[in-house]
């Protein structure tokens, strides 16, 4: 691989990190929220939070432009406070990243929640523990396997995010260009020697991921 394919594998990897991370700090909770507690909207919060999944990732990437933008809603007064646009930066594409594959997460994560035994939970509170200690110490414990399984599977989805990285963080060499995006520059330019060896460099990554989800969701 010459310099410029070993960044944009670099920079897939760092994006889909740095979004997993985010998935999980946001979307554990999330999920748990979704799967133990009955409040009025639930259902549509889910909705939104789903959306991403099936919208086309152009749009999802219009939505973070109008969002994140220097003119958009959060963009502006981060920009006018600090001088700083995340627009066309790596950060953006993280960003991207963890918009779009956070649903494979929350779905994941809420059906192995919502998969433990109530009596064991009951059972829990009768011996004084907080709903807290509960989560902490039986639900989440009992449901790693479907939360592990769906973390794999986001970033596997982050690793390949294209569309929405391509709106909010543009296709800049050296800067942004992450491995989806290189892909289509070299399939673009005619560059079919590149483009294979990338290709096939992202379906081993992305089968890899797809073997070890599946292992976790099985229990083994």
């Amino acid at each position: 691989m010459d310099s410029s394919t070993l960044f944009s594998l670099r920079l897939s990897l760092q994006v889909a990190v740095a979004a997993t991370v985010l998935m999980v700090l946001f979307g554990i909770p999330i999920s748990y929220l979704l799967a133990r507690k009955e409040f009025r909207g639930r259902e549509i919060i889910d909705m939104l939070l789903t959306l991403p999944l099936v919208l086309p990732p152009t749009v999802t990437g219009y939505y973070l432009i109008i969002i994140f933008g220097r003119s958009g809603y959060i963009g502006k007064l981060l920009y006018q406070w600090t001088g700083w646009s995340i627009m066309f930066t790596w950060y953006a594409a993280a960003l991207a990243a963890f918009v779009v594959a956070i649903p494979l997460l929350i779905k994941t994560a809420r059906a192995a929640i919502e998969s433990v035994d109530r009596n064991i939970i009951q059972a829990s509170y009768a011996l004084g523990l907080s709903e807290f200690q509960t989560a902490v110490n039986i639900v989440l414990p009992l449901a790693r396997k479907g939360i592990l399984a769906g973390v794999i599977l986001s970033f596997a989805r982050a690793l390949g995010e294209f569309g929405a990285t391509l709106m909010i963080a543009g296709n800049i060499p050296g800067k942004t260009n992450t491995m989806p995006l290189a892909i289509y520059t070299s399939a673009g330019s005619g560059d079919w020697s590149k483009a294979n060896m990338m290709v096939i460099s992202l379906t081993i990554l992305s089968g890899i991921a797809l073997y070890l989800a599946n292992k976790f969701s099985k229990g083994v």
